[in-house]
């Protein structure tokens, strides 16, 4: 019983490392185009150093204001932070 524990929470961890993250449940219609996106986050001090689209999000991989590395995921939408790393 023990070692199912274990399996289901280790198979519960992988599956989840390869999620797609969920950002909107807006149609792709009613984004905001990429390069106003890239323009507008750019605005708020933001370097994109790499540009992703996973599931239903942008993302960003690059710097900050400050100069910090940051991952971020947004609302494609909105523009809204959903999770940064």
């Amino acid at each position: 019983m023990k070692q199912l524990v274990i399996g289901l929470a280790l198979l519960g961890v992988a599956s989840s490392a390869y999620a797609k993250k969920d950002c909107t449940n807006e149609p792709k219609e009613k984004w905001m185009q990429e390069a106003e996106f890239k323009k507008k986050v750019e605005a708020e001090g933001y370097k994109i150093t790499k540009f992703k689209q996973p599931g239903t999000c942008y993302e960003i991989y690059g710097t900050n204001k400050d100069g910090k590395k940051v991952e971020i995921y947004f609302n494609p939408v909105d523009g809204s932070i959903v999770k940064e790393k």
